[in-house]
């Protein structure tokens, strides 16, 4: 199809649903994109934080291509041996417990609501923060701290109170006699990466085994090796009850999972949730791909070191332009606050063949693939710094 044709066919067939982007991409290896003109461009932010081990990595095609000869779909009242072993990794690099299977990270939150609702036996409010994001099913956008998102949807689903993020005085203050549970992103990637502080996740710990109620932790952007550990919450030194997981554990396929502490692990039992495509043959082929490529490519220490040196370059940026507030985050998810609005640096940067984002109009969000480099840093820098020169 020409260029043309491809924007007309969205026009007249798909819902309009996505801002678009004027840009149509036909290849992808690694940090690198390829339009249908063949210009390239340097991904930083694989589709947010999917592509945490770039596009198209060779371990997850080689997975994939193997299990898409001999099974691609068996319905999950039967077993398979790559969701069990899925299941395994999952856990021996999480904590104790159980995980269930779907397709997205929305999913995934919609199944820690459920399942927190049963064991609440009659107690079902759920606290969350401002300025997070779960995702846009009904559930988990009732959750979500955002109410842009939640215009022209309402009525809402009852029993979420959101509440100031990292001020465990406005949680106790929420509390009431139905509340179940606290769900909370370690870092807020929608929100404009606002990182929870170390005190405050450890209170909010503290609280839930004071009150018995479940500590769920959204790690759907987080998780796999995104902030330098295999999962995020393992930088507080604390365990929650519930963690959800999706984006870059499929390596570019569609999986979400839920993943339960043993205490709570029997709660949902057979007919109670269910997710027809959940955990397939192919995608748990490729999530092993993921765990698999994480430790022999040894990308967890690679996004640490990685992740010091494009902090380091982005705060010298910060002490060169007073047009930047801030530099947060924790391994290779940076967020850069700035006292304009970064659309145009957004903008700016695309034209010049680099491909960040924006949120909360003045964030510009910065998420490298886990195998990125040093040059292709230095590479992304040096045309960010072109862009604030421009704006």
């Amino acid at each position: 199809m020409k260029l043309n044709e491809v924007f007309e066919s969205y026009k007249e067939y798909i819902l309009p649903t996505y801002t678009k982007t004027p840009l149509v991409f036909v290849k992808g290896k690694g940090s690198n994109l390829w339009d249908i003109h063949n210009k390239q461009y340097l991904d930083f932010f694989p589709g947010w934080g999917v592509g945490s081990l770039g596009h198209c990595h060779p371990k997850v095609m080689q997975a994939v291509r193997d299990q898409v000869s001999k099974l691609i779909f068996i319905p999950n009242n039967y077993y398979h041996i790559p969701q069990a072993k899925l299941a395994r990794e999952i856990i021996y690099w999480s904590f104790a417990g159980k995980v269930f299977f779907c397709n997205s990270g929305a999913e995934a939150n919609e199944g820690a609501i459920k399942l927190s609702r049963k064991f609440g036996n009659g107690r079902f409010e759920i606290i969350t923060f401002e300025n997070s994001f779960h995702g846009r099913t009904l559930a988990a956008l009732s959750a979500t701290g955002q109410k842009k998102y939640q215009a022209g949807f309402e009525p809402l689903v009852q029993g979420f109170k959101t509440v100031k993020f990292n001020d465990i005085n406005a949680v106790r203050s929420a509390l009431t006699d139905k509340t179940v549970a606290i769900m909370l992103e370690l870092i807020q990637g929608e929100g404009g990466i606002n990182v929870a502080t170390a005190d405050f996740v450890r209170q909010l710990r503290q609280l839930c085994d004071e009150k018995n109620l479940l500590l769920i932790i959204d790690e759907v952007q987080t998780g796999l090796g995104r902030t330098a550990k295999m999962f995020a919450f393992q930088h507080y030194g604390i365990m929650p009850d519930i963690m959800t997981l999706a984006k870059a554990l499929g390596g570019g396929l569609p999986i979400g999972v839920m993943v339960v502490s043993k205490r709570i692990a029997d709660i949902l039992g057979p007919g109670m949730h269910a997710s027809t495509f959940g955990g397939s043959p192919l995608v748990c082929r490729a999530a092993l791909a993921v765990f698999g490529a994480i430790q022999k490519d040894k990308l967890l220490k690679n996004a640490q070191n990685m992740g010091e040196y494009l902090f380091e370059r982005l705060n010298a940026l910060k002490n060169k332009y007073p047009v930047i507030n801030e530099v947060r985050g924790k391994g290779l998810m940076a967020g850069v606050e700035l006292d304009i609005e970064g659309k145009a640096i957004v903008q700016a940067c695309m034209d010049k063949g680099l491909l960040i984002n924006c949120t909360h109009d003045k964030v510009l969000r910065i998420m490298p693939a886990l195998t990125v480099t040093k040059g292709q840093i230095n590479k992304a820098i040096k045309v960010l710094e072109e862009a604030l020169k421009q704006g």
